[in-house]
């Protein structure tokens, strides 16, 4: 990832919520156009792993709080 495009991300994570929402439905409706490759089993595998991994960080996180 670039600079600019973390540099980007941390300012969206700066913002009040309803802002962040604002902002991740118009880049949701702008994806709409865009050509995307088909994903592999590998990358849906791969994804699967980062967001059950994800929540099973969650999960714990909670339990301890």
């Amino acid at each position: 990832m670039t600079a600019l495009a973390q540099e980007i991300l941390n300012s969206f994570d700066s913002l009040p919520s309803a802002e962040q929402v604002e902002i991740a439905l118009e880049i949701l409706r702008r994806l709409v156009n865009l050509d995307f490759l088909p994903l592999t089993d590998d990358d849906l595998a791969l994804n699967a792993e980062e967001l059950f991994l994800a929540l099973d960080q969650q999960e714990a996180d909670h339990e301890q709080s």
